[in-house]
């Protein structure tokens, strides 16, 4: 069992940053790819990006490449998205998310999810 804490999210000004993190109790974060996601009002949850379980591998959306990125630190139990020049259209409740398959959590799935950080970008 794994439970996922996100905390950092708030209201920046376009064209600044946040970091993110996902606190993961457990044992066996370190065997997990870890993801983020995000959900705007109104629109479906899109995938932003996964690490795999020792972070030497990531995948990222195409409209958050150069501008996010994520990374862990296995001895901590925590995830982390970094969030630079952000937009108005990345605004939306980011959640992070656990699974043992690096493609699984690419194509959406999750075996364990957080509860979701709200993010607000103002132009």
């Amino acid at each position: 069992q794994v439970q996922l804490v996100e905390s950092g999210g708030g209201l920046v000004q376009a064209g600044g940053s946040l970091r993110l993190s996902c606190a993961a109790s457990g044992r066996t974060f370190s065997s997990y790819s870890m993801g983020w996601f995000r959900q705007a009002p109104g629109k479906e949850r899109e995938f932003v990006g996964v690490i795999n379980w020792n972070g030497a591998s990531t995948l990222y959306a195409d409209s958050v490449k150069g501008r996010f990125t994520i990374s862990r630190d296995n001895a901590k139990n925590t995830l982390y998205l970094q969030m630079n020049s952000l937009k108005p259209e990345d605004t939306a409740v980011y959640s992070c998310a656990a699974d043992l398959s690096f493609q699984g959590v690419r194509g959406g799935r999750g075996t364990y999810w957080g509860q979701g950080t709200q993010v607000t970008v103002s132009s």
